[in-house]
């Protein structure tokens, strides 16, 4: 893996051999990251859709 930084970005490039899900897993996580980083909820907030989700299983 190498990570460059250039002047506006960060490139993280592996290797072809690679687990793809593995990888979609870690850029999905980055996404959500970047998304949420300037956001504030209430853990009983997050707790709603948790429990509905649970209930339907």
């Amino acid at each position: 893996m190498i990570v460059e930084r250039t002047a506006n970005e960060f490139v993280i490039r592996f290797p072809f051999t690679a687990n793809t899900e593995q990888l979609q897993d870690m850029v999905d996580y980055l996404r959500y990251k970047e998304l949420t980083a300037n956001r504030s909820v209430a853990q009983s907030e997050v707790g709603k859709p948790a429990r509905e989700i649970n209930r339907s299983w």
